[in-house]
């Protein structure tokens, strides 16, 4: 009988690291010493979010009040920015122009063929209703 191979994994909980293990953690990090990833690998913690929420409690950075700092644009900048965005509208309405063109191109095209077959088949496809007909027919639906 094969006995089972052991791979080292332990599985751990918040309750398993100690809370000055942590702050040393949390202090590493902020001084620049590890990154998260490398603190995850180097002390075997299993998750790196684990991490994220020792810097969250125990940090000097103020995570509930995070503020974007906007940086005041050159007016060089802003052109750059207009002048792409008109780039990219210029792009759409072509497309949307190739698209409508192509869209009267397959009406006119469904037209024809419609008409070839009224003609081949001797039937009528297209609904022609009269007058008479449609009054009878709003007559017919019900009104809620």
């Amino acid at each position: 009988m094969k006995t089972p191979v052991t791979t080292g994994y332990v599985k751990r909980t918040q309750k398993d690291y100690s809370l000055s293990f942590k702050l040393q953690v949390v202090e590493e990090i902020e001084s620049g010493q590890l990154d998260r990833l490398a603190a995850h690998l180097k002390y075997g913690i299993q998750a790196r979010s684990t991490i994220t929420t020792w810097l969250r409690k125990y940090g000097t950075f103020d995570w509930e009040n995070l503020s974007v700092v906007t940086v005041a644009k050159t007016p060089e900048q802003k052109i750059i920015e207009l002048e792409a965005k008109v780039k990219l509208l210029e792009k759409q309405k072509a497309r949307a122009e190739y698209l409508a063109e192509r869209a009267d191109k397959k009406a006119i095209i469904f037209d024809m063929l419609v008409d070839m077959a009224e003609k081949e088949y001797d039937i009528q496809i297209r609904k022609n209703y009269t007058p008479e007909l449609l009054k009878s027919s709003k007559k017919n639906k019900k009104k809620p």
